[in-house]
């Protein structure tokens, strides 16, 4: 398998540090306001590759942070007149409930930055000790001069940072590129006590020692959107490889934007869609296929009948997949076309997930399958042959998140789908207590969990 390295600028194949093991960190949102579907296509394309990998075999330990301590959100706070925590708690519930609502897994770990200021303090003072970073008045500052690969993971070299970056002009750095590692407190907003004085961390520190704590100090995978490449992921290389003097992420994967109207959409240019009210009128699976069509490191234009087109696509999966011929008959043994199709969709897969080419592996799947579907009629060896090759398929598009909800005929809840997937984390972490718990509570929503070869699977209960 081979993935785009944003820091070498070039496909490599993927050799986990541990065989067999792929850890993995993505940065997560800031919980200020609710997700759009920017927030949704890089959580998507994430989940992917960790479905993905799964498929393949790894073991995949993956990480997905929160940020809950920022200007924004203090900002906000104190507009409402409210703790800066009771608006993180409001916006993490609902990116929970947002994720869900498209599919997207929760994270095996999902840290809190608020909740690791005690692992930021001891790396900044690792890095004071190194002589890269420097205190003043409270704040704390890393130097980037003194670390000559800044630069290496987005191309920048230092003269143009100097001439173009936006800094805010601040005479007591020793240099106007030096970022904060630490800010010191103000009226108003919440802080922490340092060695150095009271404060809060810097936005990049945040991400590394989350990182560090749950993956080491160093491991396989660092995504996120393209705009994190700089200043966010550069800083973090800096400031990581500074102190450790190891290599940070041997993989830096990064998605492109989704664009609205010709522009990258964000919040600050009012041209945002946010996801609970997509769902409210697209089929999530539509959603998926519809991001899926383009390869991540391709921009995409959203367009609402791009979305349309792509349920009424769905349809030709859906009547497989719903298929009473099928549901009715044991399957066999993939046949040697079948698996022509498995050797095509991981062809695509492998070449830096391609997910439009995979895509079109399973709708030529589809079209075979549903001319089979005739002979199947008649046929009982057809019927098998048949039968398998839908189980094919969907096992195929849920390496891609796609068929889950029509995988349960009856329809179980988006919180029943929820909890199933963070059972599923429980047990890729061994965590069986927790597993056990999650059985629990989706049973009091009246559906059963049956553990099999090809994955857990809901049905509902008598009664």
């Amino acid at each position: 398998m081979k993935l785009y390295n944003t820091m070498t600028r070039s496909k490599e194949e993927l050799v986990p540090l541990t065989p067999g093991e792929v850890r993995m960190y993505v940065c997560g949102v800031t919980v200020y306001d609710y997700s759009h579907i920017g927030h949704a296509r890089s959580a998507l394309v994430f989940d992917v590759l960790r479905r993905y990998l799964t498929f393949k075999g790894y073991r995949v330990t993956f990480v997905r942070n929160f940020t809950d301590v920022d200007d924004r959100i203090i900002r906000r706070a104190n507009e409402a007149g409210v703790a800066a925590s009771e608006i993180s708690e409001r916006y993490i519930a609902a990116e929970r409930e947002d994720m869900a609502s498209l599919g997207i897994l929760k994270a095996d770990v999902e840290p809190r930055a608020t909740q690791h200021i005690q692992e930021m303090i001891a790396l900044i003072e690792r890095l004071i000790a190194r002589g890269v970073a420097y205190i003043v008045d409270g704040d704390v500052y890393f130097e980037i001069r003194r670390f000559p690969a800044y630069g290496k993971l987005s191309g920048k070299n230092l003269d143009e940072l100097l001439a173009g970056a936006r800094v805010e002009v601040d005479e007591r750095k020793r240099d106007p590129r030096d970022f904060a590692l630490w800010k010191a407190a103000k009226p108003g907003e919440p802080s922490w006590e340092s060695s150095w004085g009271p404060g809060r961390p810097g936005w990049h520190i945040e991400c590394s020692a989350m990182a560090m704590r749950y993956l080491g100090e160093s491991f396989d995978v660092h995504g996120g959107g393209e705009d994190l490449v700089f200043p966010h992921h550069e800083c973090e290389v800096a400031q990581s490889e500074a102190a450790t003097g190891r290599r940070f992420s041997r993989y830096w994967i990064h998605n492109a934007f989704v664009i609205m109207g010709k522009e990258k959409m964000s919040k600050s240019l009012g041209n945002t869609l946010l996801i609970r009210e997509l769902v409210k009128r697209h089929d999530p699976d539509a959603i998926r296929l519809f991001f899926m069509g383009t390869h991540y490191r391709n921009p995409v234009e959203w367009s609402e009948e791009r979305v349309q087109d792509s349920a009424r696509a769905m349809e030709r999966f859906t009547r497989l997949l719903g298929d009473p011929l099928a549901a009715a008959t044991p399957g066999g043994a993939r046949s040697e076309r079948h698996a022509a199709f498995r050797a095509q969709f991981e062809s695509a897969m492998d070449d830096d997930l391609n997910t439009p080419q995979a895509l079109g592996v399973l709708f030529e799947m589809a079209r075979a399958l549903h001319e089979e579907r005739e002979r199947a009629q008649t046929d009982p060896a057809a019927r098998t042959a048949f039968a398998a090759g839908v189980a094919e398929l969907r096992a195929l598009g849920s390496a891609l998140g796609l068929f889950e909800r029509r995988a349960h005929a009856s329809g179980p809840p988006a919180e029943v789908e929820r909890l199933l997937a963070e059972r599923a984390a429980a047990r890729q972490r061994r965590d069986f207590r927790r597993s056990d718990e999650l059985r629990g509570e989706i049973a009091a929503h009246g559906w059963a969990v049956e553990d099999t070869p090809a994955g857990a699977r809901l049905t509902r209960k008598d009664g």
